[in-house]
């Protein structure tokens, strides 16, 4: 008698062939695969695909327009684009900011909630509220915030005697980008403070209780325990944060749409502009392709030094 294991691997059609599995068998796995795949390859794969494409195109909106193939002519184009590098600078200088803010006061927020606070779970689920308000709800509120004439944040400047702090956040050119700005950190610290909380709880509270009893202060079991464990996390959120405020779009066109001046502009909705209000299809994708290259190139650089750090 032949044991399992003993037992031939054939490749032919309904018999067993390597690994164990027939020709029948695999086919009914991709099969099984298939329905959940689709929409991933309609949805995502080929749009991205096709977006790639059209971004050596010379593609515009309008019926049966004859699309010609450009090679690099919109990328030299875009070379010489003031707009759009002025774009791509509030970009960074609005994806840095928000990171960075988000990243402090979630951290404080975080530290906070981890301790035997009283009412520490009602707290917890107020601290993730703003995180399930879609953006655009987001944006509608703190518009009415801002409203020059009856918002809140002016009203409160009115009561307390300082009317002359009163002003249009988001229709002054010193004061759009950071108002929109704020709103970004409100918005997206939830999610990182219940990231950094959930790597804060894997820390070995005998750590901590170790460092205490050689005399260690508060600051300097923050720095020397709790900080070097919550490094990969940090690193892990971060990065992620920086691509998701960067590729930002609802929040701020529905505040600013781009403006006042273009201080607001960013990369998005110049992209967002160039394609469905001036019909540039082709150079429209093509910028979306030189955001995706630098993008992963300042990632790719950032990861690798603080991972060195870390190591």
């Amino acid at each position: 008698m032949t044991t399992l294991a003993e037992r031939p691997h054939v490749d032919r059609a309904g018999k067993p062939g390597r690994g164990g599995r027939s020709r029948s068998d695999r086919t009914m796995i991709y099969l099984l695969l298939l329905p959940s795949l689709l929409p991933i390859l309609v949805l995502s794969v080929f749009p991205l695909l096709r977006g790639m494409y059209l971004g050596f195109t010379d593609a515009r909106a309008g019926r049966n327009v004859e699309v010609s193939f450009t090679g690099l002519a919109n990328y030299r184009e875009l070379l010489g684009d003031e707009l759009f590098w002025n774009s791509f600078k509030i970009g960074l200088l609005w994806a840095f900011g928000v990171t960075v803010l988000q990243f402090l006061l979630a951290l404080g927020l975080a530290l906070l909630l981890n301790q035997q606070l009283r009412f520490r779970g009602v707290a917890r689920v107020l601290a993730v509220v703003p995180w399930a308000m879609p953006p655009v709800v987001v944006g509608i509120l703190w518009k009415l915030v801002y409203h020059p004439d009856a918002g809140l944040l002016n009203e409160f400047f009115h009561r307390v005697g300082a009317d002359g702090l009163r002003t249009n956040w988001l229709g002054d050119f010193s004061t759009a980008l950071p108002a929109v700005i704020l709103v970004g950190v409100w918005a997206g610290m939830p999610q990182t403070t219940v990231v950094l909380l959930a790597g804060l709880q894997g820390v070995a509270r005998e750590l901590h209780e170790a460092a205490a009893v050689d005399g260690a202060s508060a600051w300097h079991r923050f720095r020397h325990v709790t900080l070097p464990a919550l490094t990969p996390v940090i690193v892990a959120i971060t990065s992620l944060d920086f691509i998701w405020n960067f590729n930002s779009f609802g929040l701020v066109y529905v505040l600013t749409a781009g403006g006042p001046g273009g201080k607001t502009m960013l990369p998005m909705l110049f992209a967002y502009e160039e394609a469905f209000r001036y019909g540039n299809y082709g150079y429209a994708a093509a910028l979306g392709n030189v955001m995706v290259v630098i993008i992963v190139a300042l990632l790719a650089v950032y990861l690798r030094r603080r991972l060195r750090e870390a190591n």
